[in-house]
């Protein structure tokens, strides 16, 4: 398949490149580590002053009405910063509620005054969303009790989107019953936290079966994206450094060995942008192969990044393994990636169960 970015897509990619520069430098994400894990004047930026906040959400409603080759532009340049801002539990949480409604775009069904009454303060960042699966939830009429473990950003959440096989779910943090535990996360970036509900009053999502596809699709590309970025960004810091060290009189990246693995990584590379790209093309195109294509992006570009991640830490040297190097920011986010919504092993089980059926 021929794919080229247009004119539109290229220069969202370079405005998006230049504002997550400018806006998550490593100090600031470092000072949002020490907090809830948001860099919230870069998110209001990127909601507010970039507009980005509605990429995905139709313009009557506030957004802008792009596809997800667009945002998963915008998730590559966010991971590419390791990004402190909450985007996955954005684009999940808004996704769902837009197919909610009967045609499953836009929200013109029972749920269109839940949808007008959220979306807004999604959109604009003012309601930070989270969203995860929850298999263990009871369900008593609209009540809802248990646990769901390991909610991206559920510390600083004021939404939750819960997702199990037998319905999806909104509640408010705010409301009786609600009991959030952070919990202690490697990837500080994007920490995690455990929701408690004890007969919480949750509102029903309908349309259930599309709100949770379209959450997790959402989500998919989220994170595939965020993983390309951040191993294109291994590559480039690993790239400079081997300009500027000097070993035996010689730039470490003229020796043999080195060039060789910085050679596999931009093979790694590429490879998981056609994976990511392809799954981005297939959804805003409506083929009948949206799903294999998701299963092989997640899979791919979560373990090639962490690959180039660990990479980046052996071709940095004694430099590479302390504090104040970026490179363990990336090392952490790119392990968290991996398990979240899927590790490869479950999706290239999921791939090899579509193509080969009961032989697999």
């Amino acid at each position: 398949m021929d794919f080229a970015f247009t004119d539109e897509q290229a220069m969202i990619a370079e405005t998006a490149k230049q504002f997550f520069a400018e806006a998550a430098t490593s100090e600031q994400t470092r000072k949002a580590m020490a907090t809830n894990g948001i860099d919230h004047g870069c998110w209001q930026a990127f909601c507010n002053d970039l507009g980005l906040g509605g990429l995905l959400f139709p313009e009557a409603l506030g957004g802008s009405a792009l596809g997800m080759v667009e945002f998963a532009i915008i998730a590559e340049a966010a991971g590419a910063q390791v990004a402190a801002i909450p985007l996955l539990g954005q684009a999940m949480v808004g996704c769902a509620l837009l197919a909610s409604g009967n045609n499953g775009a836009s929200g013109a069904s029972g749920d269109n005054n839940l949808l007008n009454s959220l979306l807004p303060g999604i959109i604009s960042g003012d309601i930070v969303a989270a969203a995860g699966e929850a298999p263990e939830l009871a369900v008593d009429g609209d009540r809802l009790s248990g646990q769901v473990s390991h909610l991206p950003h559920g510390n600083a959440a004021s939404l939750f989107l819960l997702m199990s096989d037998n319905g999806v779910w909104l509640v408010n943090r705010d409301l009786p019953g609600v009991t959030v535990t952070p919990r202690t996360t490697m990837d500080q970036t994007r920490p995690l936290a455990d929701l408690s509900l004890n007969a919480v009053a949750a509102t029903p999502v309908a349309n259930p079966s599309a709100a949770r596809r379209k959450a997790l699709e959402a989500g998919r590309i989220c994170l595939a994206a965020e993983a390309l970025g951040g191993a294109q960004a291994c590559l480039d810091r690993t790239v400079h450094y081997a300009h500027e060290r000097v070993q035996f009189g010689r730039p470490i990246g003229s020796f043999q060995a080195y060039k060789h693995r910085l050679a596999d990584m931009m093979v790694e590379i590429e490879q998981a942008r056609s994976a990511l790209y392809w799954a981005a093309c297939a959804l805003d195109e409506g083929t009948d192969t949206p799903e294999l294509a998701l299963h092989a992006a997640k899979s791919f570009c979560a373990d090639t990044f962490f690959r180039c991640a660990a990479d980046m830490i052996q071709l940095h040297g004694g430099i590479g393994f302390t504090w104040e190097h970026d490179a363990h920011l990336f090392f952490k986010r790119a392990r968290s990636v991996q398990t979240q919504l899927g590790n490869g092993d479950w999706h290239r089980e999921q791939v090899a169960t579509m193509i080969l059926g009961g032989a697999a």
